[in-house]
């Protein structure tokens, strides 16, 4: 199952080729950073790598450990999601450069983003899965599915159901 207009989700392999793409980009950007290494500014670079996760990140996990059912509210998915946009940073971005110049430090943005999506698998959260990641019983019963289930079968399946389903109104 890829992602396209009518299958919103990813089989392992499409997500893992989703995540060697922001690899070859975490690459690019630390690769630059690393050959600036002497024009960094790094009360700068640190300040930004963090902010994104002290502001984005820790507030749902602190509320999620210390939540007896884990959930949490709907505010720290927002404030994760937010947080860890590539728009939203390059809007910081670009807001630090037409007030401060250009510098070094600001790659690590790009390297922050690119890096929870690389190495560590972190999309977007959504409101219908936990707040650390946990496999969702639906999503591992669909990717067994999909697995198992050729699509003309299921298409078949499909058409058959709502066929059924019509009749019955």
């Amino acid at each position: 199952m890829t992602v396209d207009g009518h299958n919103l989700c990813q089989t392992p392999t499409t997500y893992r080729l989703l995540r060697l793409e922001y690899l070859l980009g975490l690459l690019v950007a630390t690769g630059f950073f690393l050959a600036h290494l002497d024009e960094v500014r790094w009360w700068v670079a640190v300040a930004l790598f963090a902010y994104v996760d002290v502001i984005g990140y820790l507030p749902g996990a602190i509320a999620y450990h210390r939540s007896p059912d884990r959930r949490v509210s709907r505010v720290y998915y927002v404030l994760y999601n937010t947080m860890h946009s590539l728009g939203v940073q390059g809007a910081v971005l670009g807001a630090w450069i037409l007030v401060s110049g250009w510098e070094w430090a600001l790659l690590v943005l790009p390297i922050h983003l690119f890096g929870d999506r690389a190495l560590f698998g972190n999309f977007a959260k959504s409101f219908t899965v936990s707040f650390e990641p946990m496999p969702h019983p639906s999503v591992q019963t669909a990717l067994r599915d999909f697995a198992t289930v050729p699509w003309h079968e299921a298409h078949e399946a499909h058409k058959a159901h709502e066929k059924h389903e019509a009749a019955t109104r």
